[in-house]
């Protein structure tokens, strides 16, 4: 079976849904599956990522609003450009995914309509990372006409224009289901993303690698090195990394030094803001772009601060558990599919809740190395490995079943509700 995907997310930086189309793509060969993936970039070209799988690179504009740095293929693109109609002519895949709530979802309207002539009619899935309405609110405002309006669009618009539905987690899906009418009833499947738990591993952890940090802070032996790492982007909650480090201030005891490592709209401001507090907070530029080095960026540091409590899954906290890395986050979003008080630190999204998480983790020797083995546990049981074969015979399932509804001219809710739809976390 051939499965091709598209996304706008994507760019030579950008985060978790990158990864996890790479991590698919190379899961490929050792699966022996036919997969492609169109993606916005520069220049038109073609990579092949191996012998069974390849990148469709379009040219694209970047994206005026929120964050340049990435490219929109928008609907004329599909429209009346030829590009993406003759890569799926001359693809012609069983199933089609489309990870883009915005411009390119409106492509599987087309194929189910019949509107791309040549091209086979696959199975459509709809691949969810995020949720609309949380970057409604992070983007634009929050207030309840914008959240009927997020239903609205996802009930009569979004929803209707595939036959099924991924989510990267149980927080995320609960927007489907919750905009979901019965007229445009669909399955909604959770699947988690992972961690490459060879690469993230404890033993990266170095005198010569944690020196360099202390270094670049001006710390000593007394200081604990806490970290953050992702896009610095307004629906991350990033203000609540510089409340926390306020409160940690107040501390006589110990020497806490904050790392920011990443890049985003938002980075000009956190800069300036994080000005205030001199040798105690480092912005750092690059690492993100480097695998082996954020790996080992996040074995020398002493807690992972994650500060957004609606975050649709969250790689980097799972890559900070694999990692031996104590984890402080939000007790709400989709971080709670893997992080739980035997393994990371809870607390409510603000200042004073966050620091004293973060003292928590230091207070007691015994209860910190039992829940750092025990997040590495968790995060083993979401190697990529292990995640890439599921959404394999998740799309060998879907393919099926769309082949059996087109035969049957029909959807059948009875095979649906008996099948398991989310895995054991």
């Amino acid at each position: 079976m051939k499965t091709l995907h598209l996304t706008n997310s994507w760019h030579a930086s950008s985060g978790g849904i990158r990864t996890f189309y790479r991590e698919l793509l190379k899961a490929a060969e050792s699966h022996q599956r036919q997969m492609r993936l169109i993606v916005p970039s520069e220049t038109t070209h073609v990579e092949t990522v191996n012998a069974y799988a390849r990148i469709y690179h379009v040219a694209a504009p970047r994206s005026l609003l929120f964050d340049s740095r990435y490219r929109l293929l928008l609907p004329h693109t599909y429209l009346w450009q030829k590009t993406v109609r003759q890569i799926l002519y001359n693809e012609q895949p069983d199933l089609i995914e489309v990870c883009d709530k915005y411009a390119l979802s409106w492509l599987a309207g087309l194929i189910r309509k019949g509107w791309l002539s040549n091209v086979q009619r696959p199975a459509l899935v709809g691949l969810s990372c995020e949720r609309m309405d949380d970057n409604v609110a992070a983007w634009i405002t929050g207030n309840a006409v914008s959240r009927k309006l997020t239903q609205l669009y996802l009930r009569e618009c979004y929803l209707p224009l595939f036959d099924y539905h991924i989510a990267n987690s149980h927080y995320t899906a609960s927007e489907l289901q919750q905009a979901m009418s019965a007229r445009h009833e669909r399955l909604v499947v959770v699947r988690p993303m992972g961690v490459n738990i060879g690469l993230f591993s404890p033993t990266r952890r170095n005198a010569e690698d944690r020196l360099k940090l202390l270094t670049l802070v001006a710390g000593n032996e007394r200081t604990r090195l806490l970290l953050y790492a992702g896009r610095l982007s307004a629906e991350k909650n990033l203000p609540l990394l510089l409340e926390t480090l306020r409160c940690l201030r107040r501390d006589e005891c110990r020497d806490f030094r904050l790392i920011m490592a990443g890049a985003g709209p938002l980075e000009n401001w956190l800069c300036q803001e994080s000005m205030r507090f001199t040798t105690q907070c480092v912005h750092l530029q690059g690492q993100l772009n480097n695998p082996t080095a954020l790996a080992s960026l996040y074995a020398n540091c002493d807690a992972f601060l994650h500060p957004n409590p609606r975050e649709p899954f969250g790689i980097a906290p799972l890559e900070a558990m694999a990692v031996g890395l104590p984890l402080i986050a939000p007790n709400a979003g989709g971080v709670l599919s893997y992080a739980n008080s035997e393994n990371a630190w809870l607390a409510e999204p603000h200042g004073e809740a966050f620091a004293d998480a973060v003292r928590d983790v230091f207070s007691d020797d015994e209860v910190r190395w039992y829940r750092i083995a025990r997040a590495r546990r968790t995060a083993e049981r979401y190697e990529w490995e292990k995640v890439t074969a599921e959404f394999f015979n998740l799309y060998d399932r879907l393919h099926q079943m769309a082949t059996e509804e087109t035969s049957t001219g029909r959807f059948s809710k009875a095979k649906h509700s008996k099948w398991k739809l989310a895995p054991d976390s």
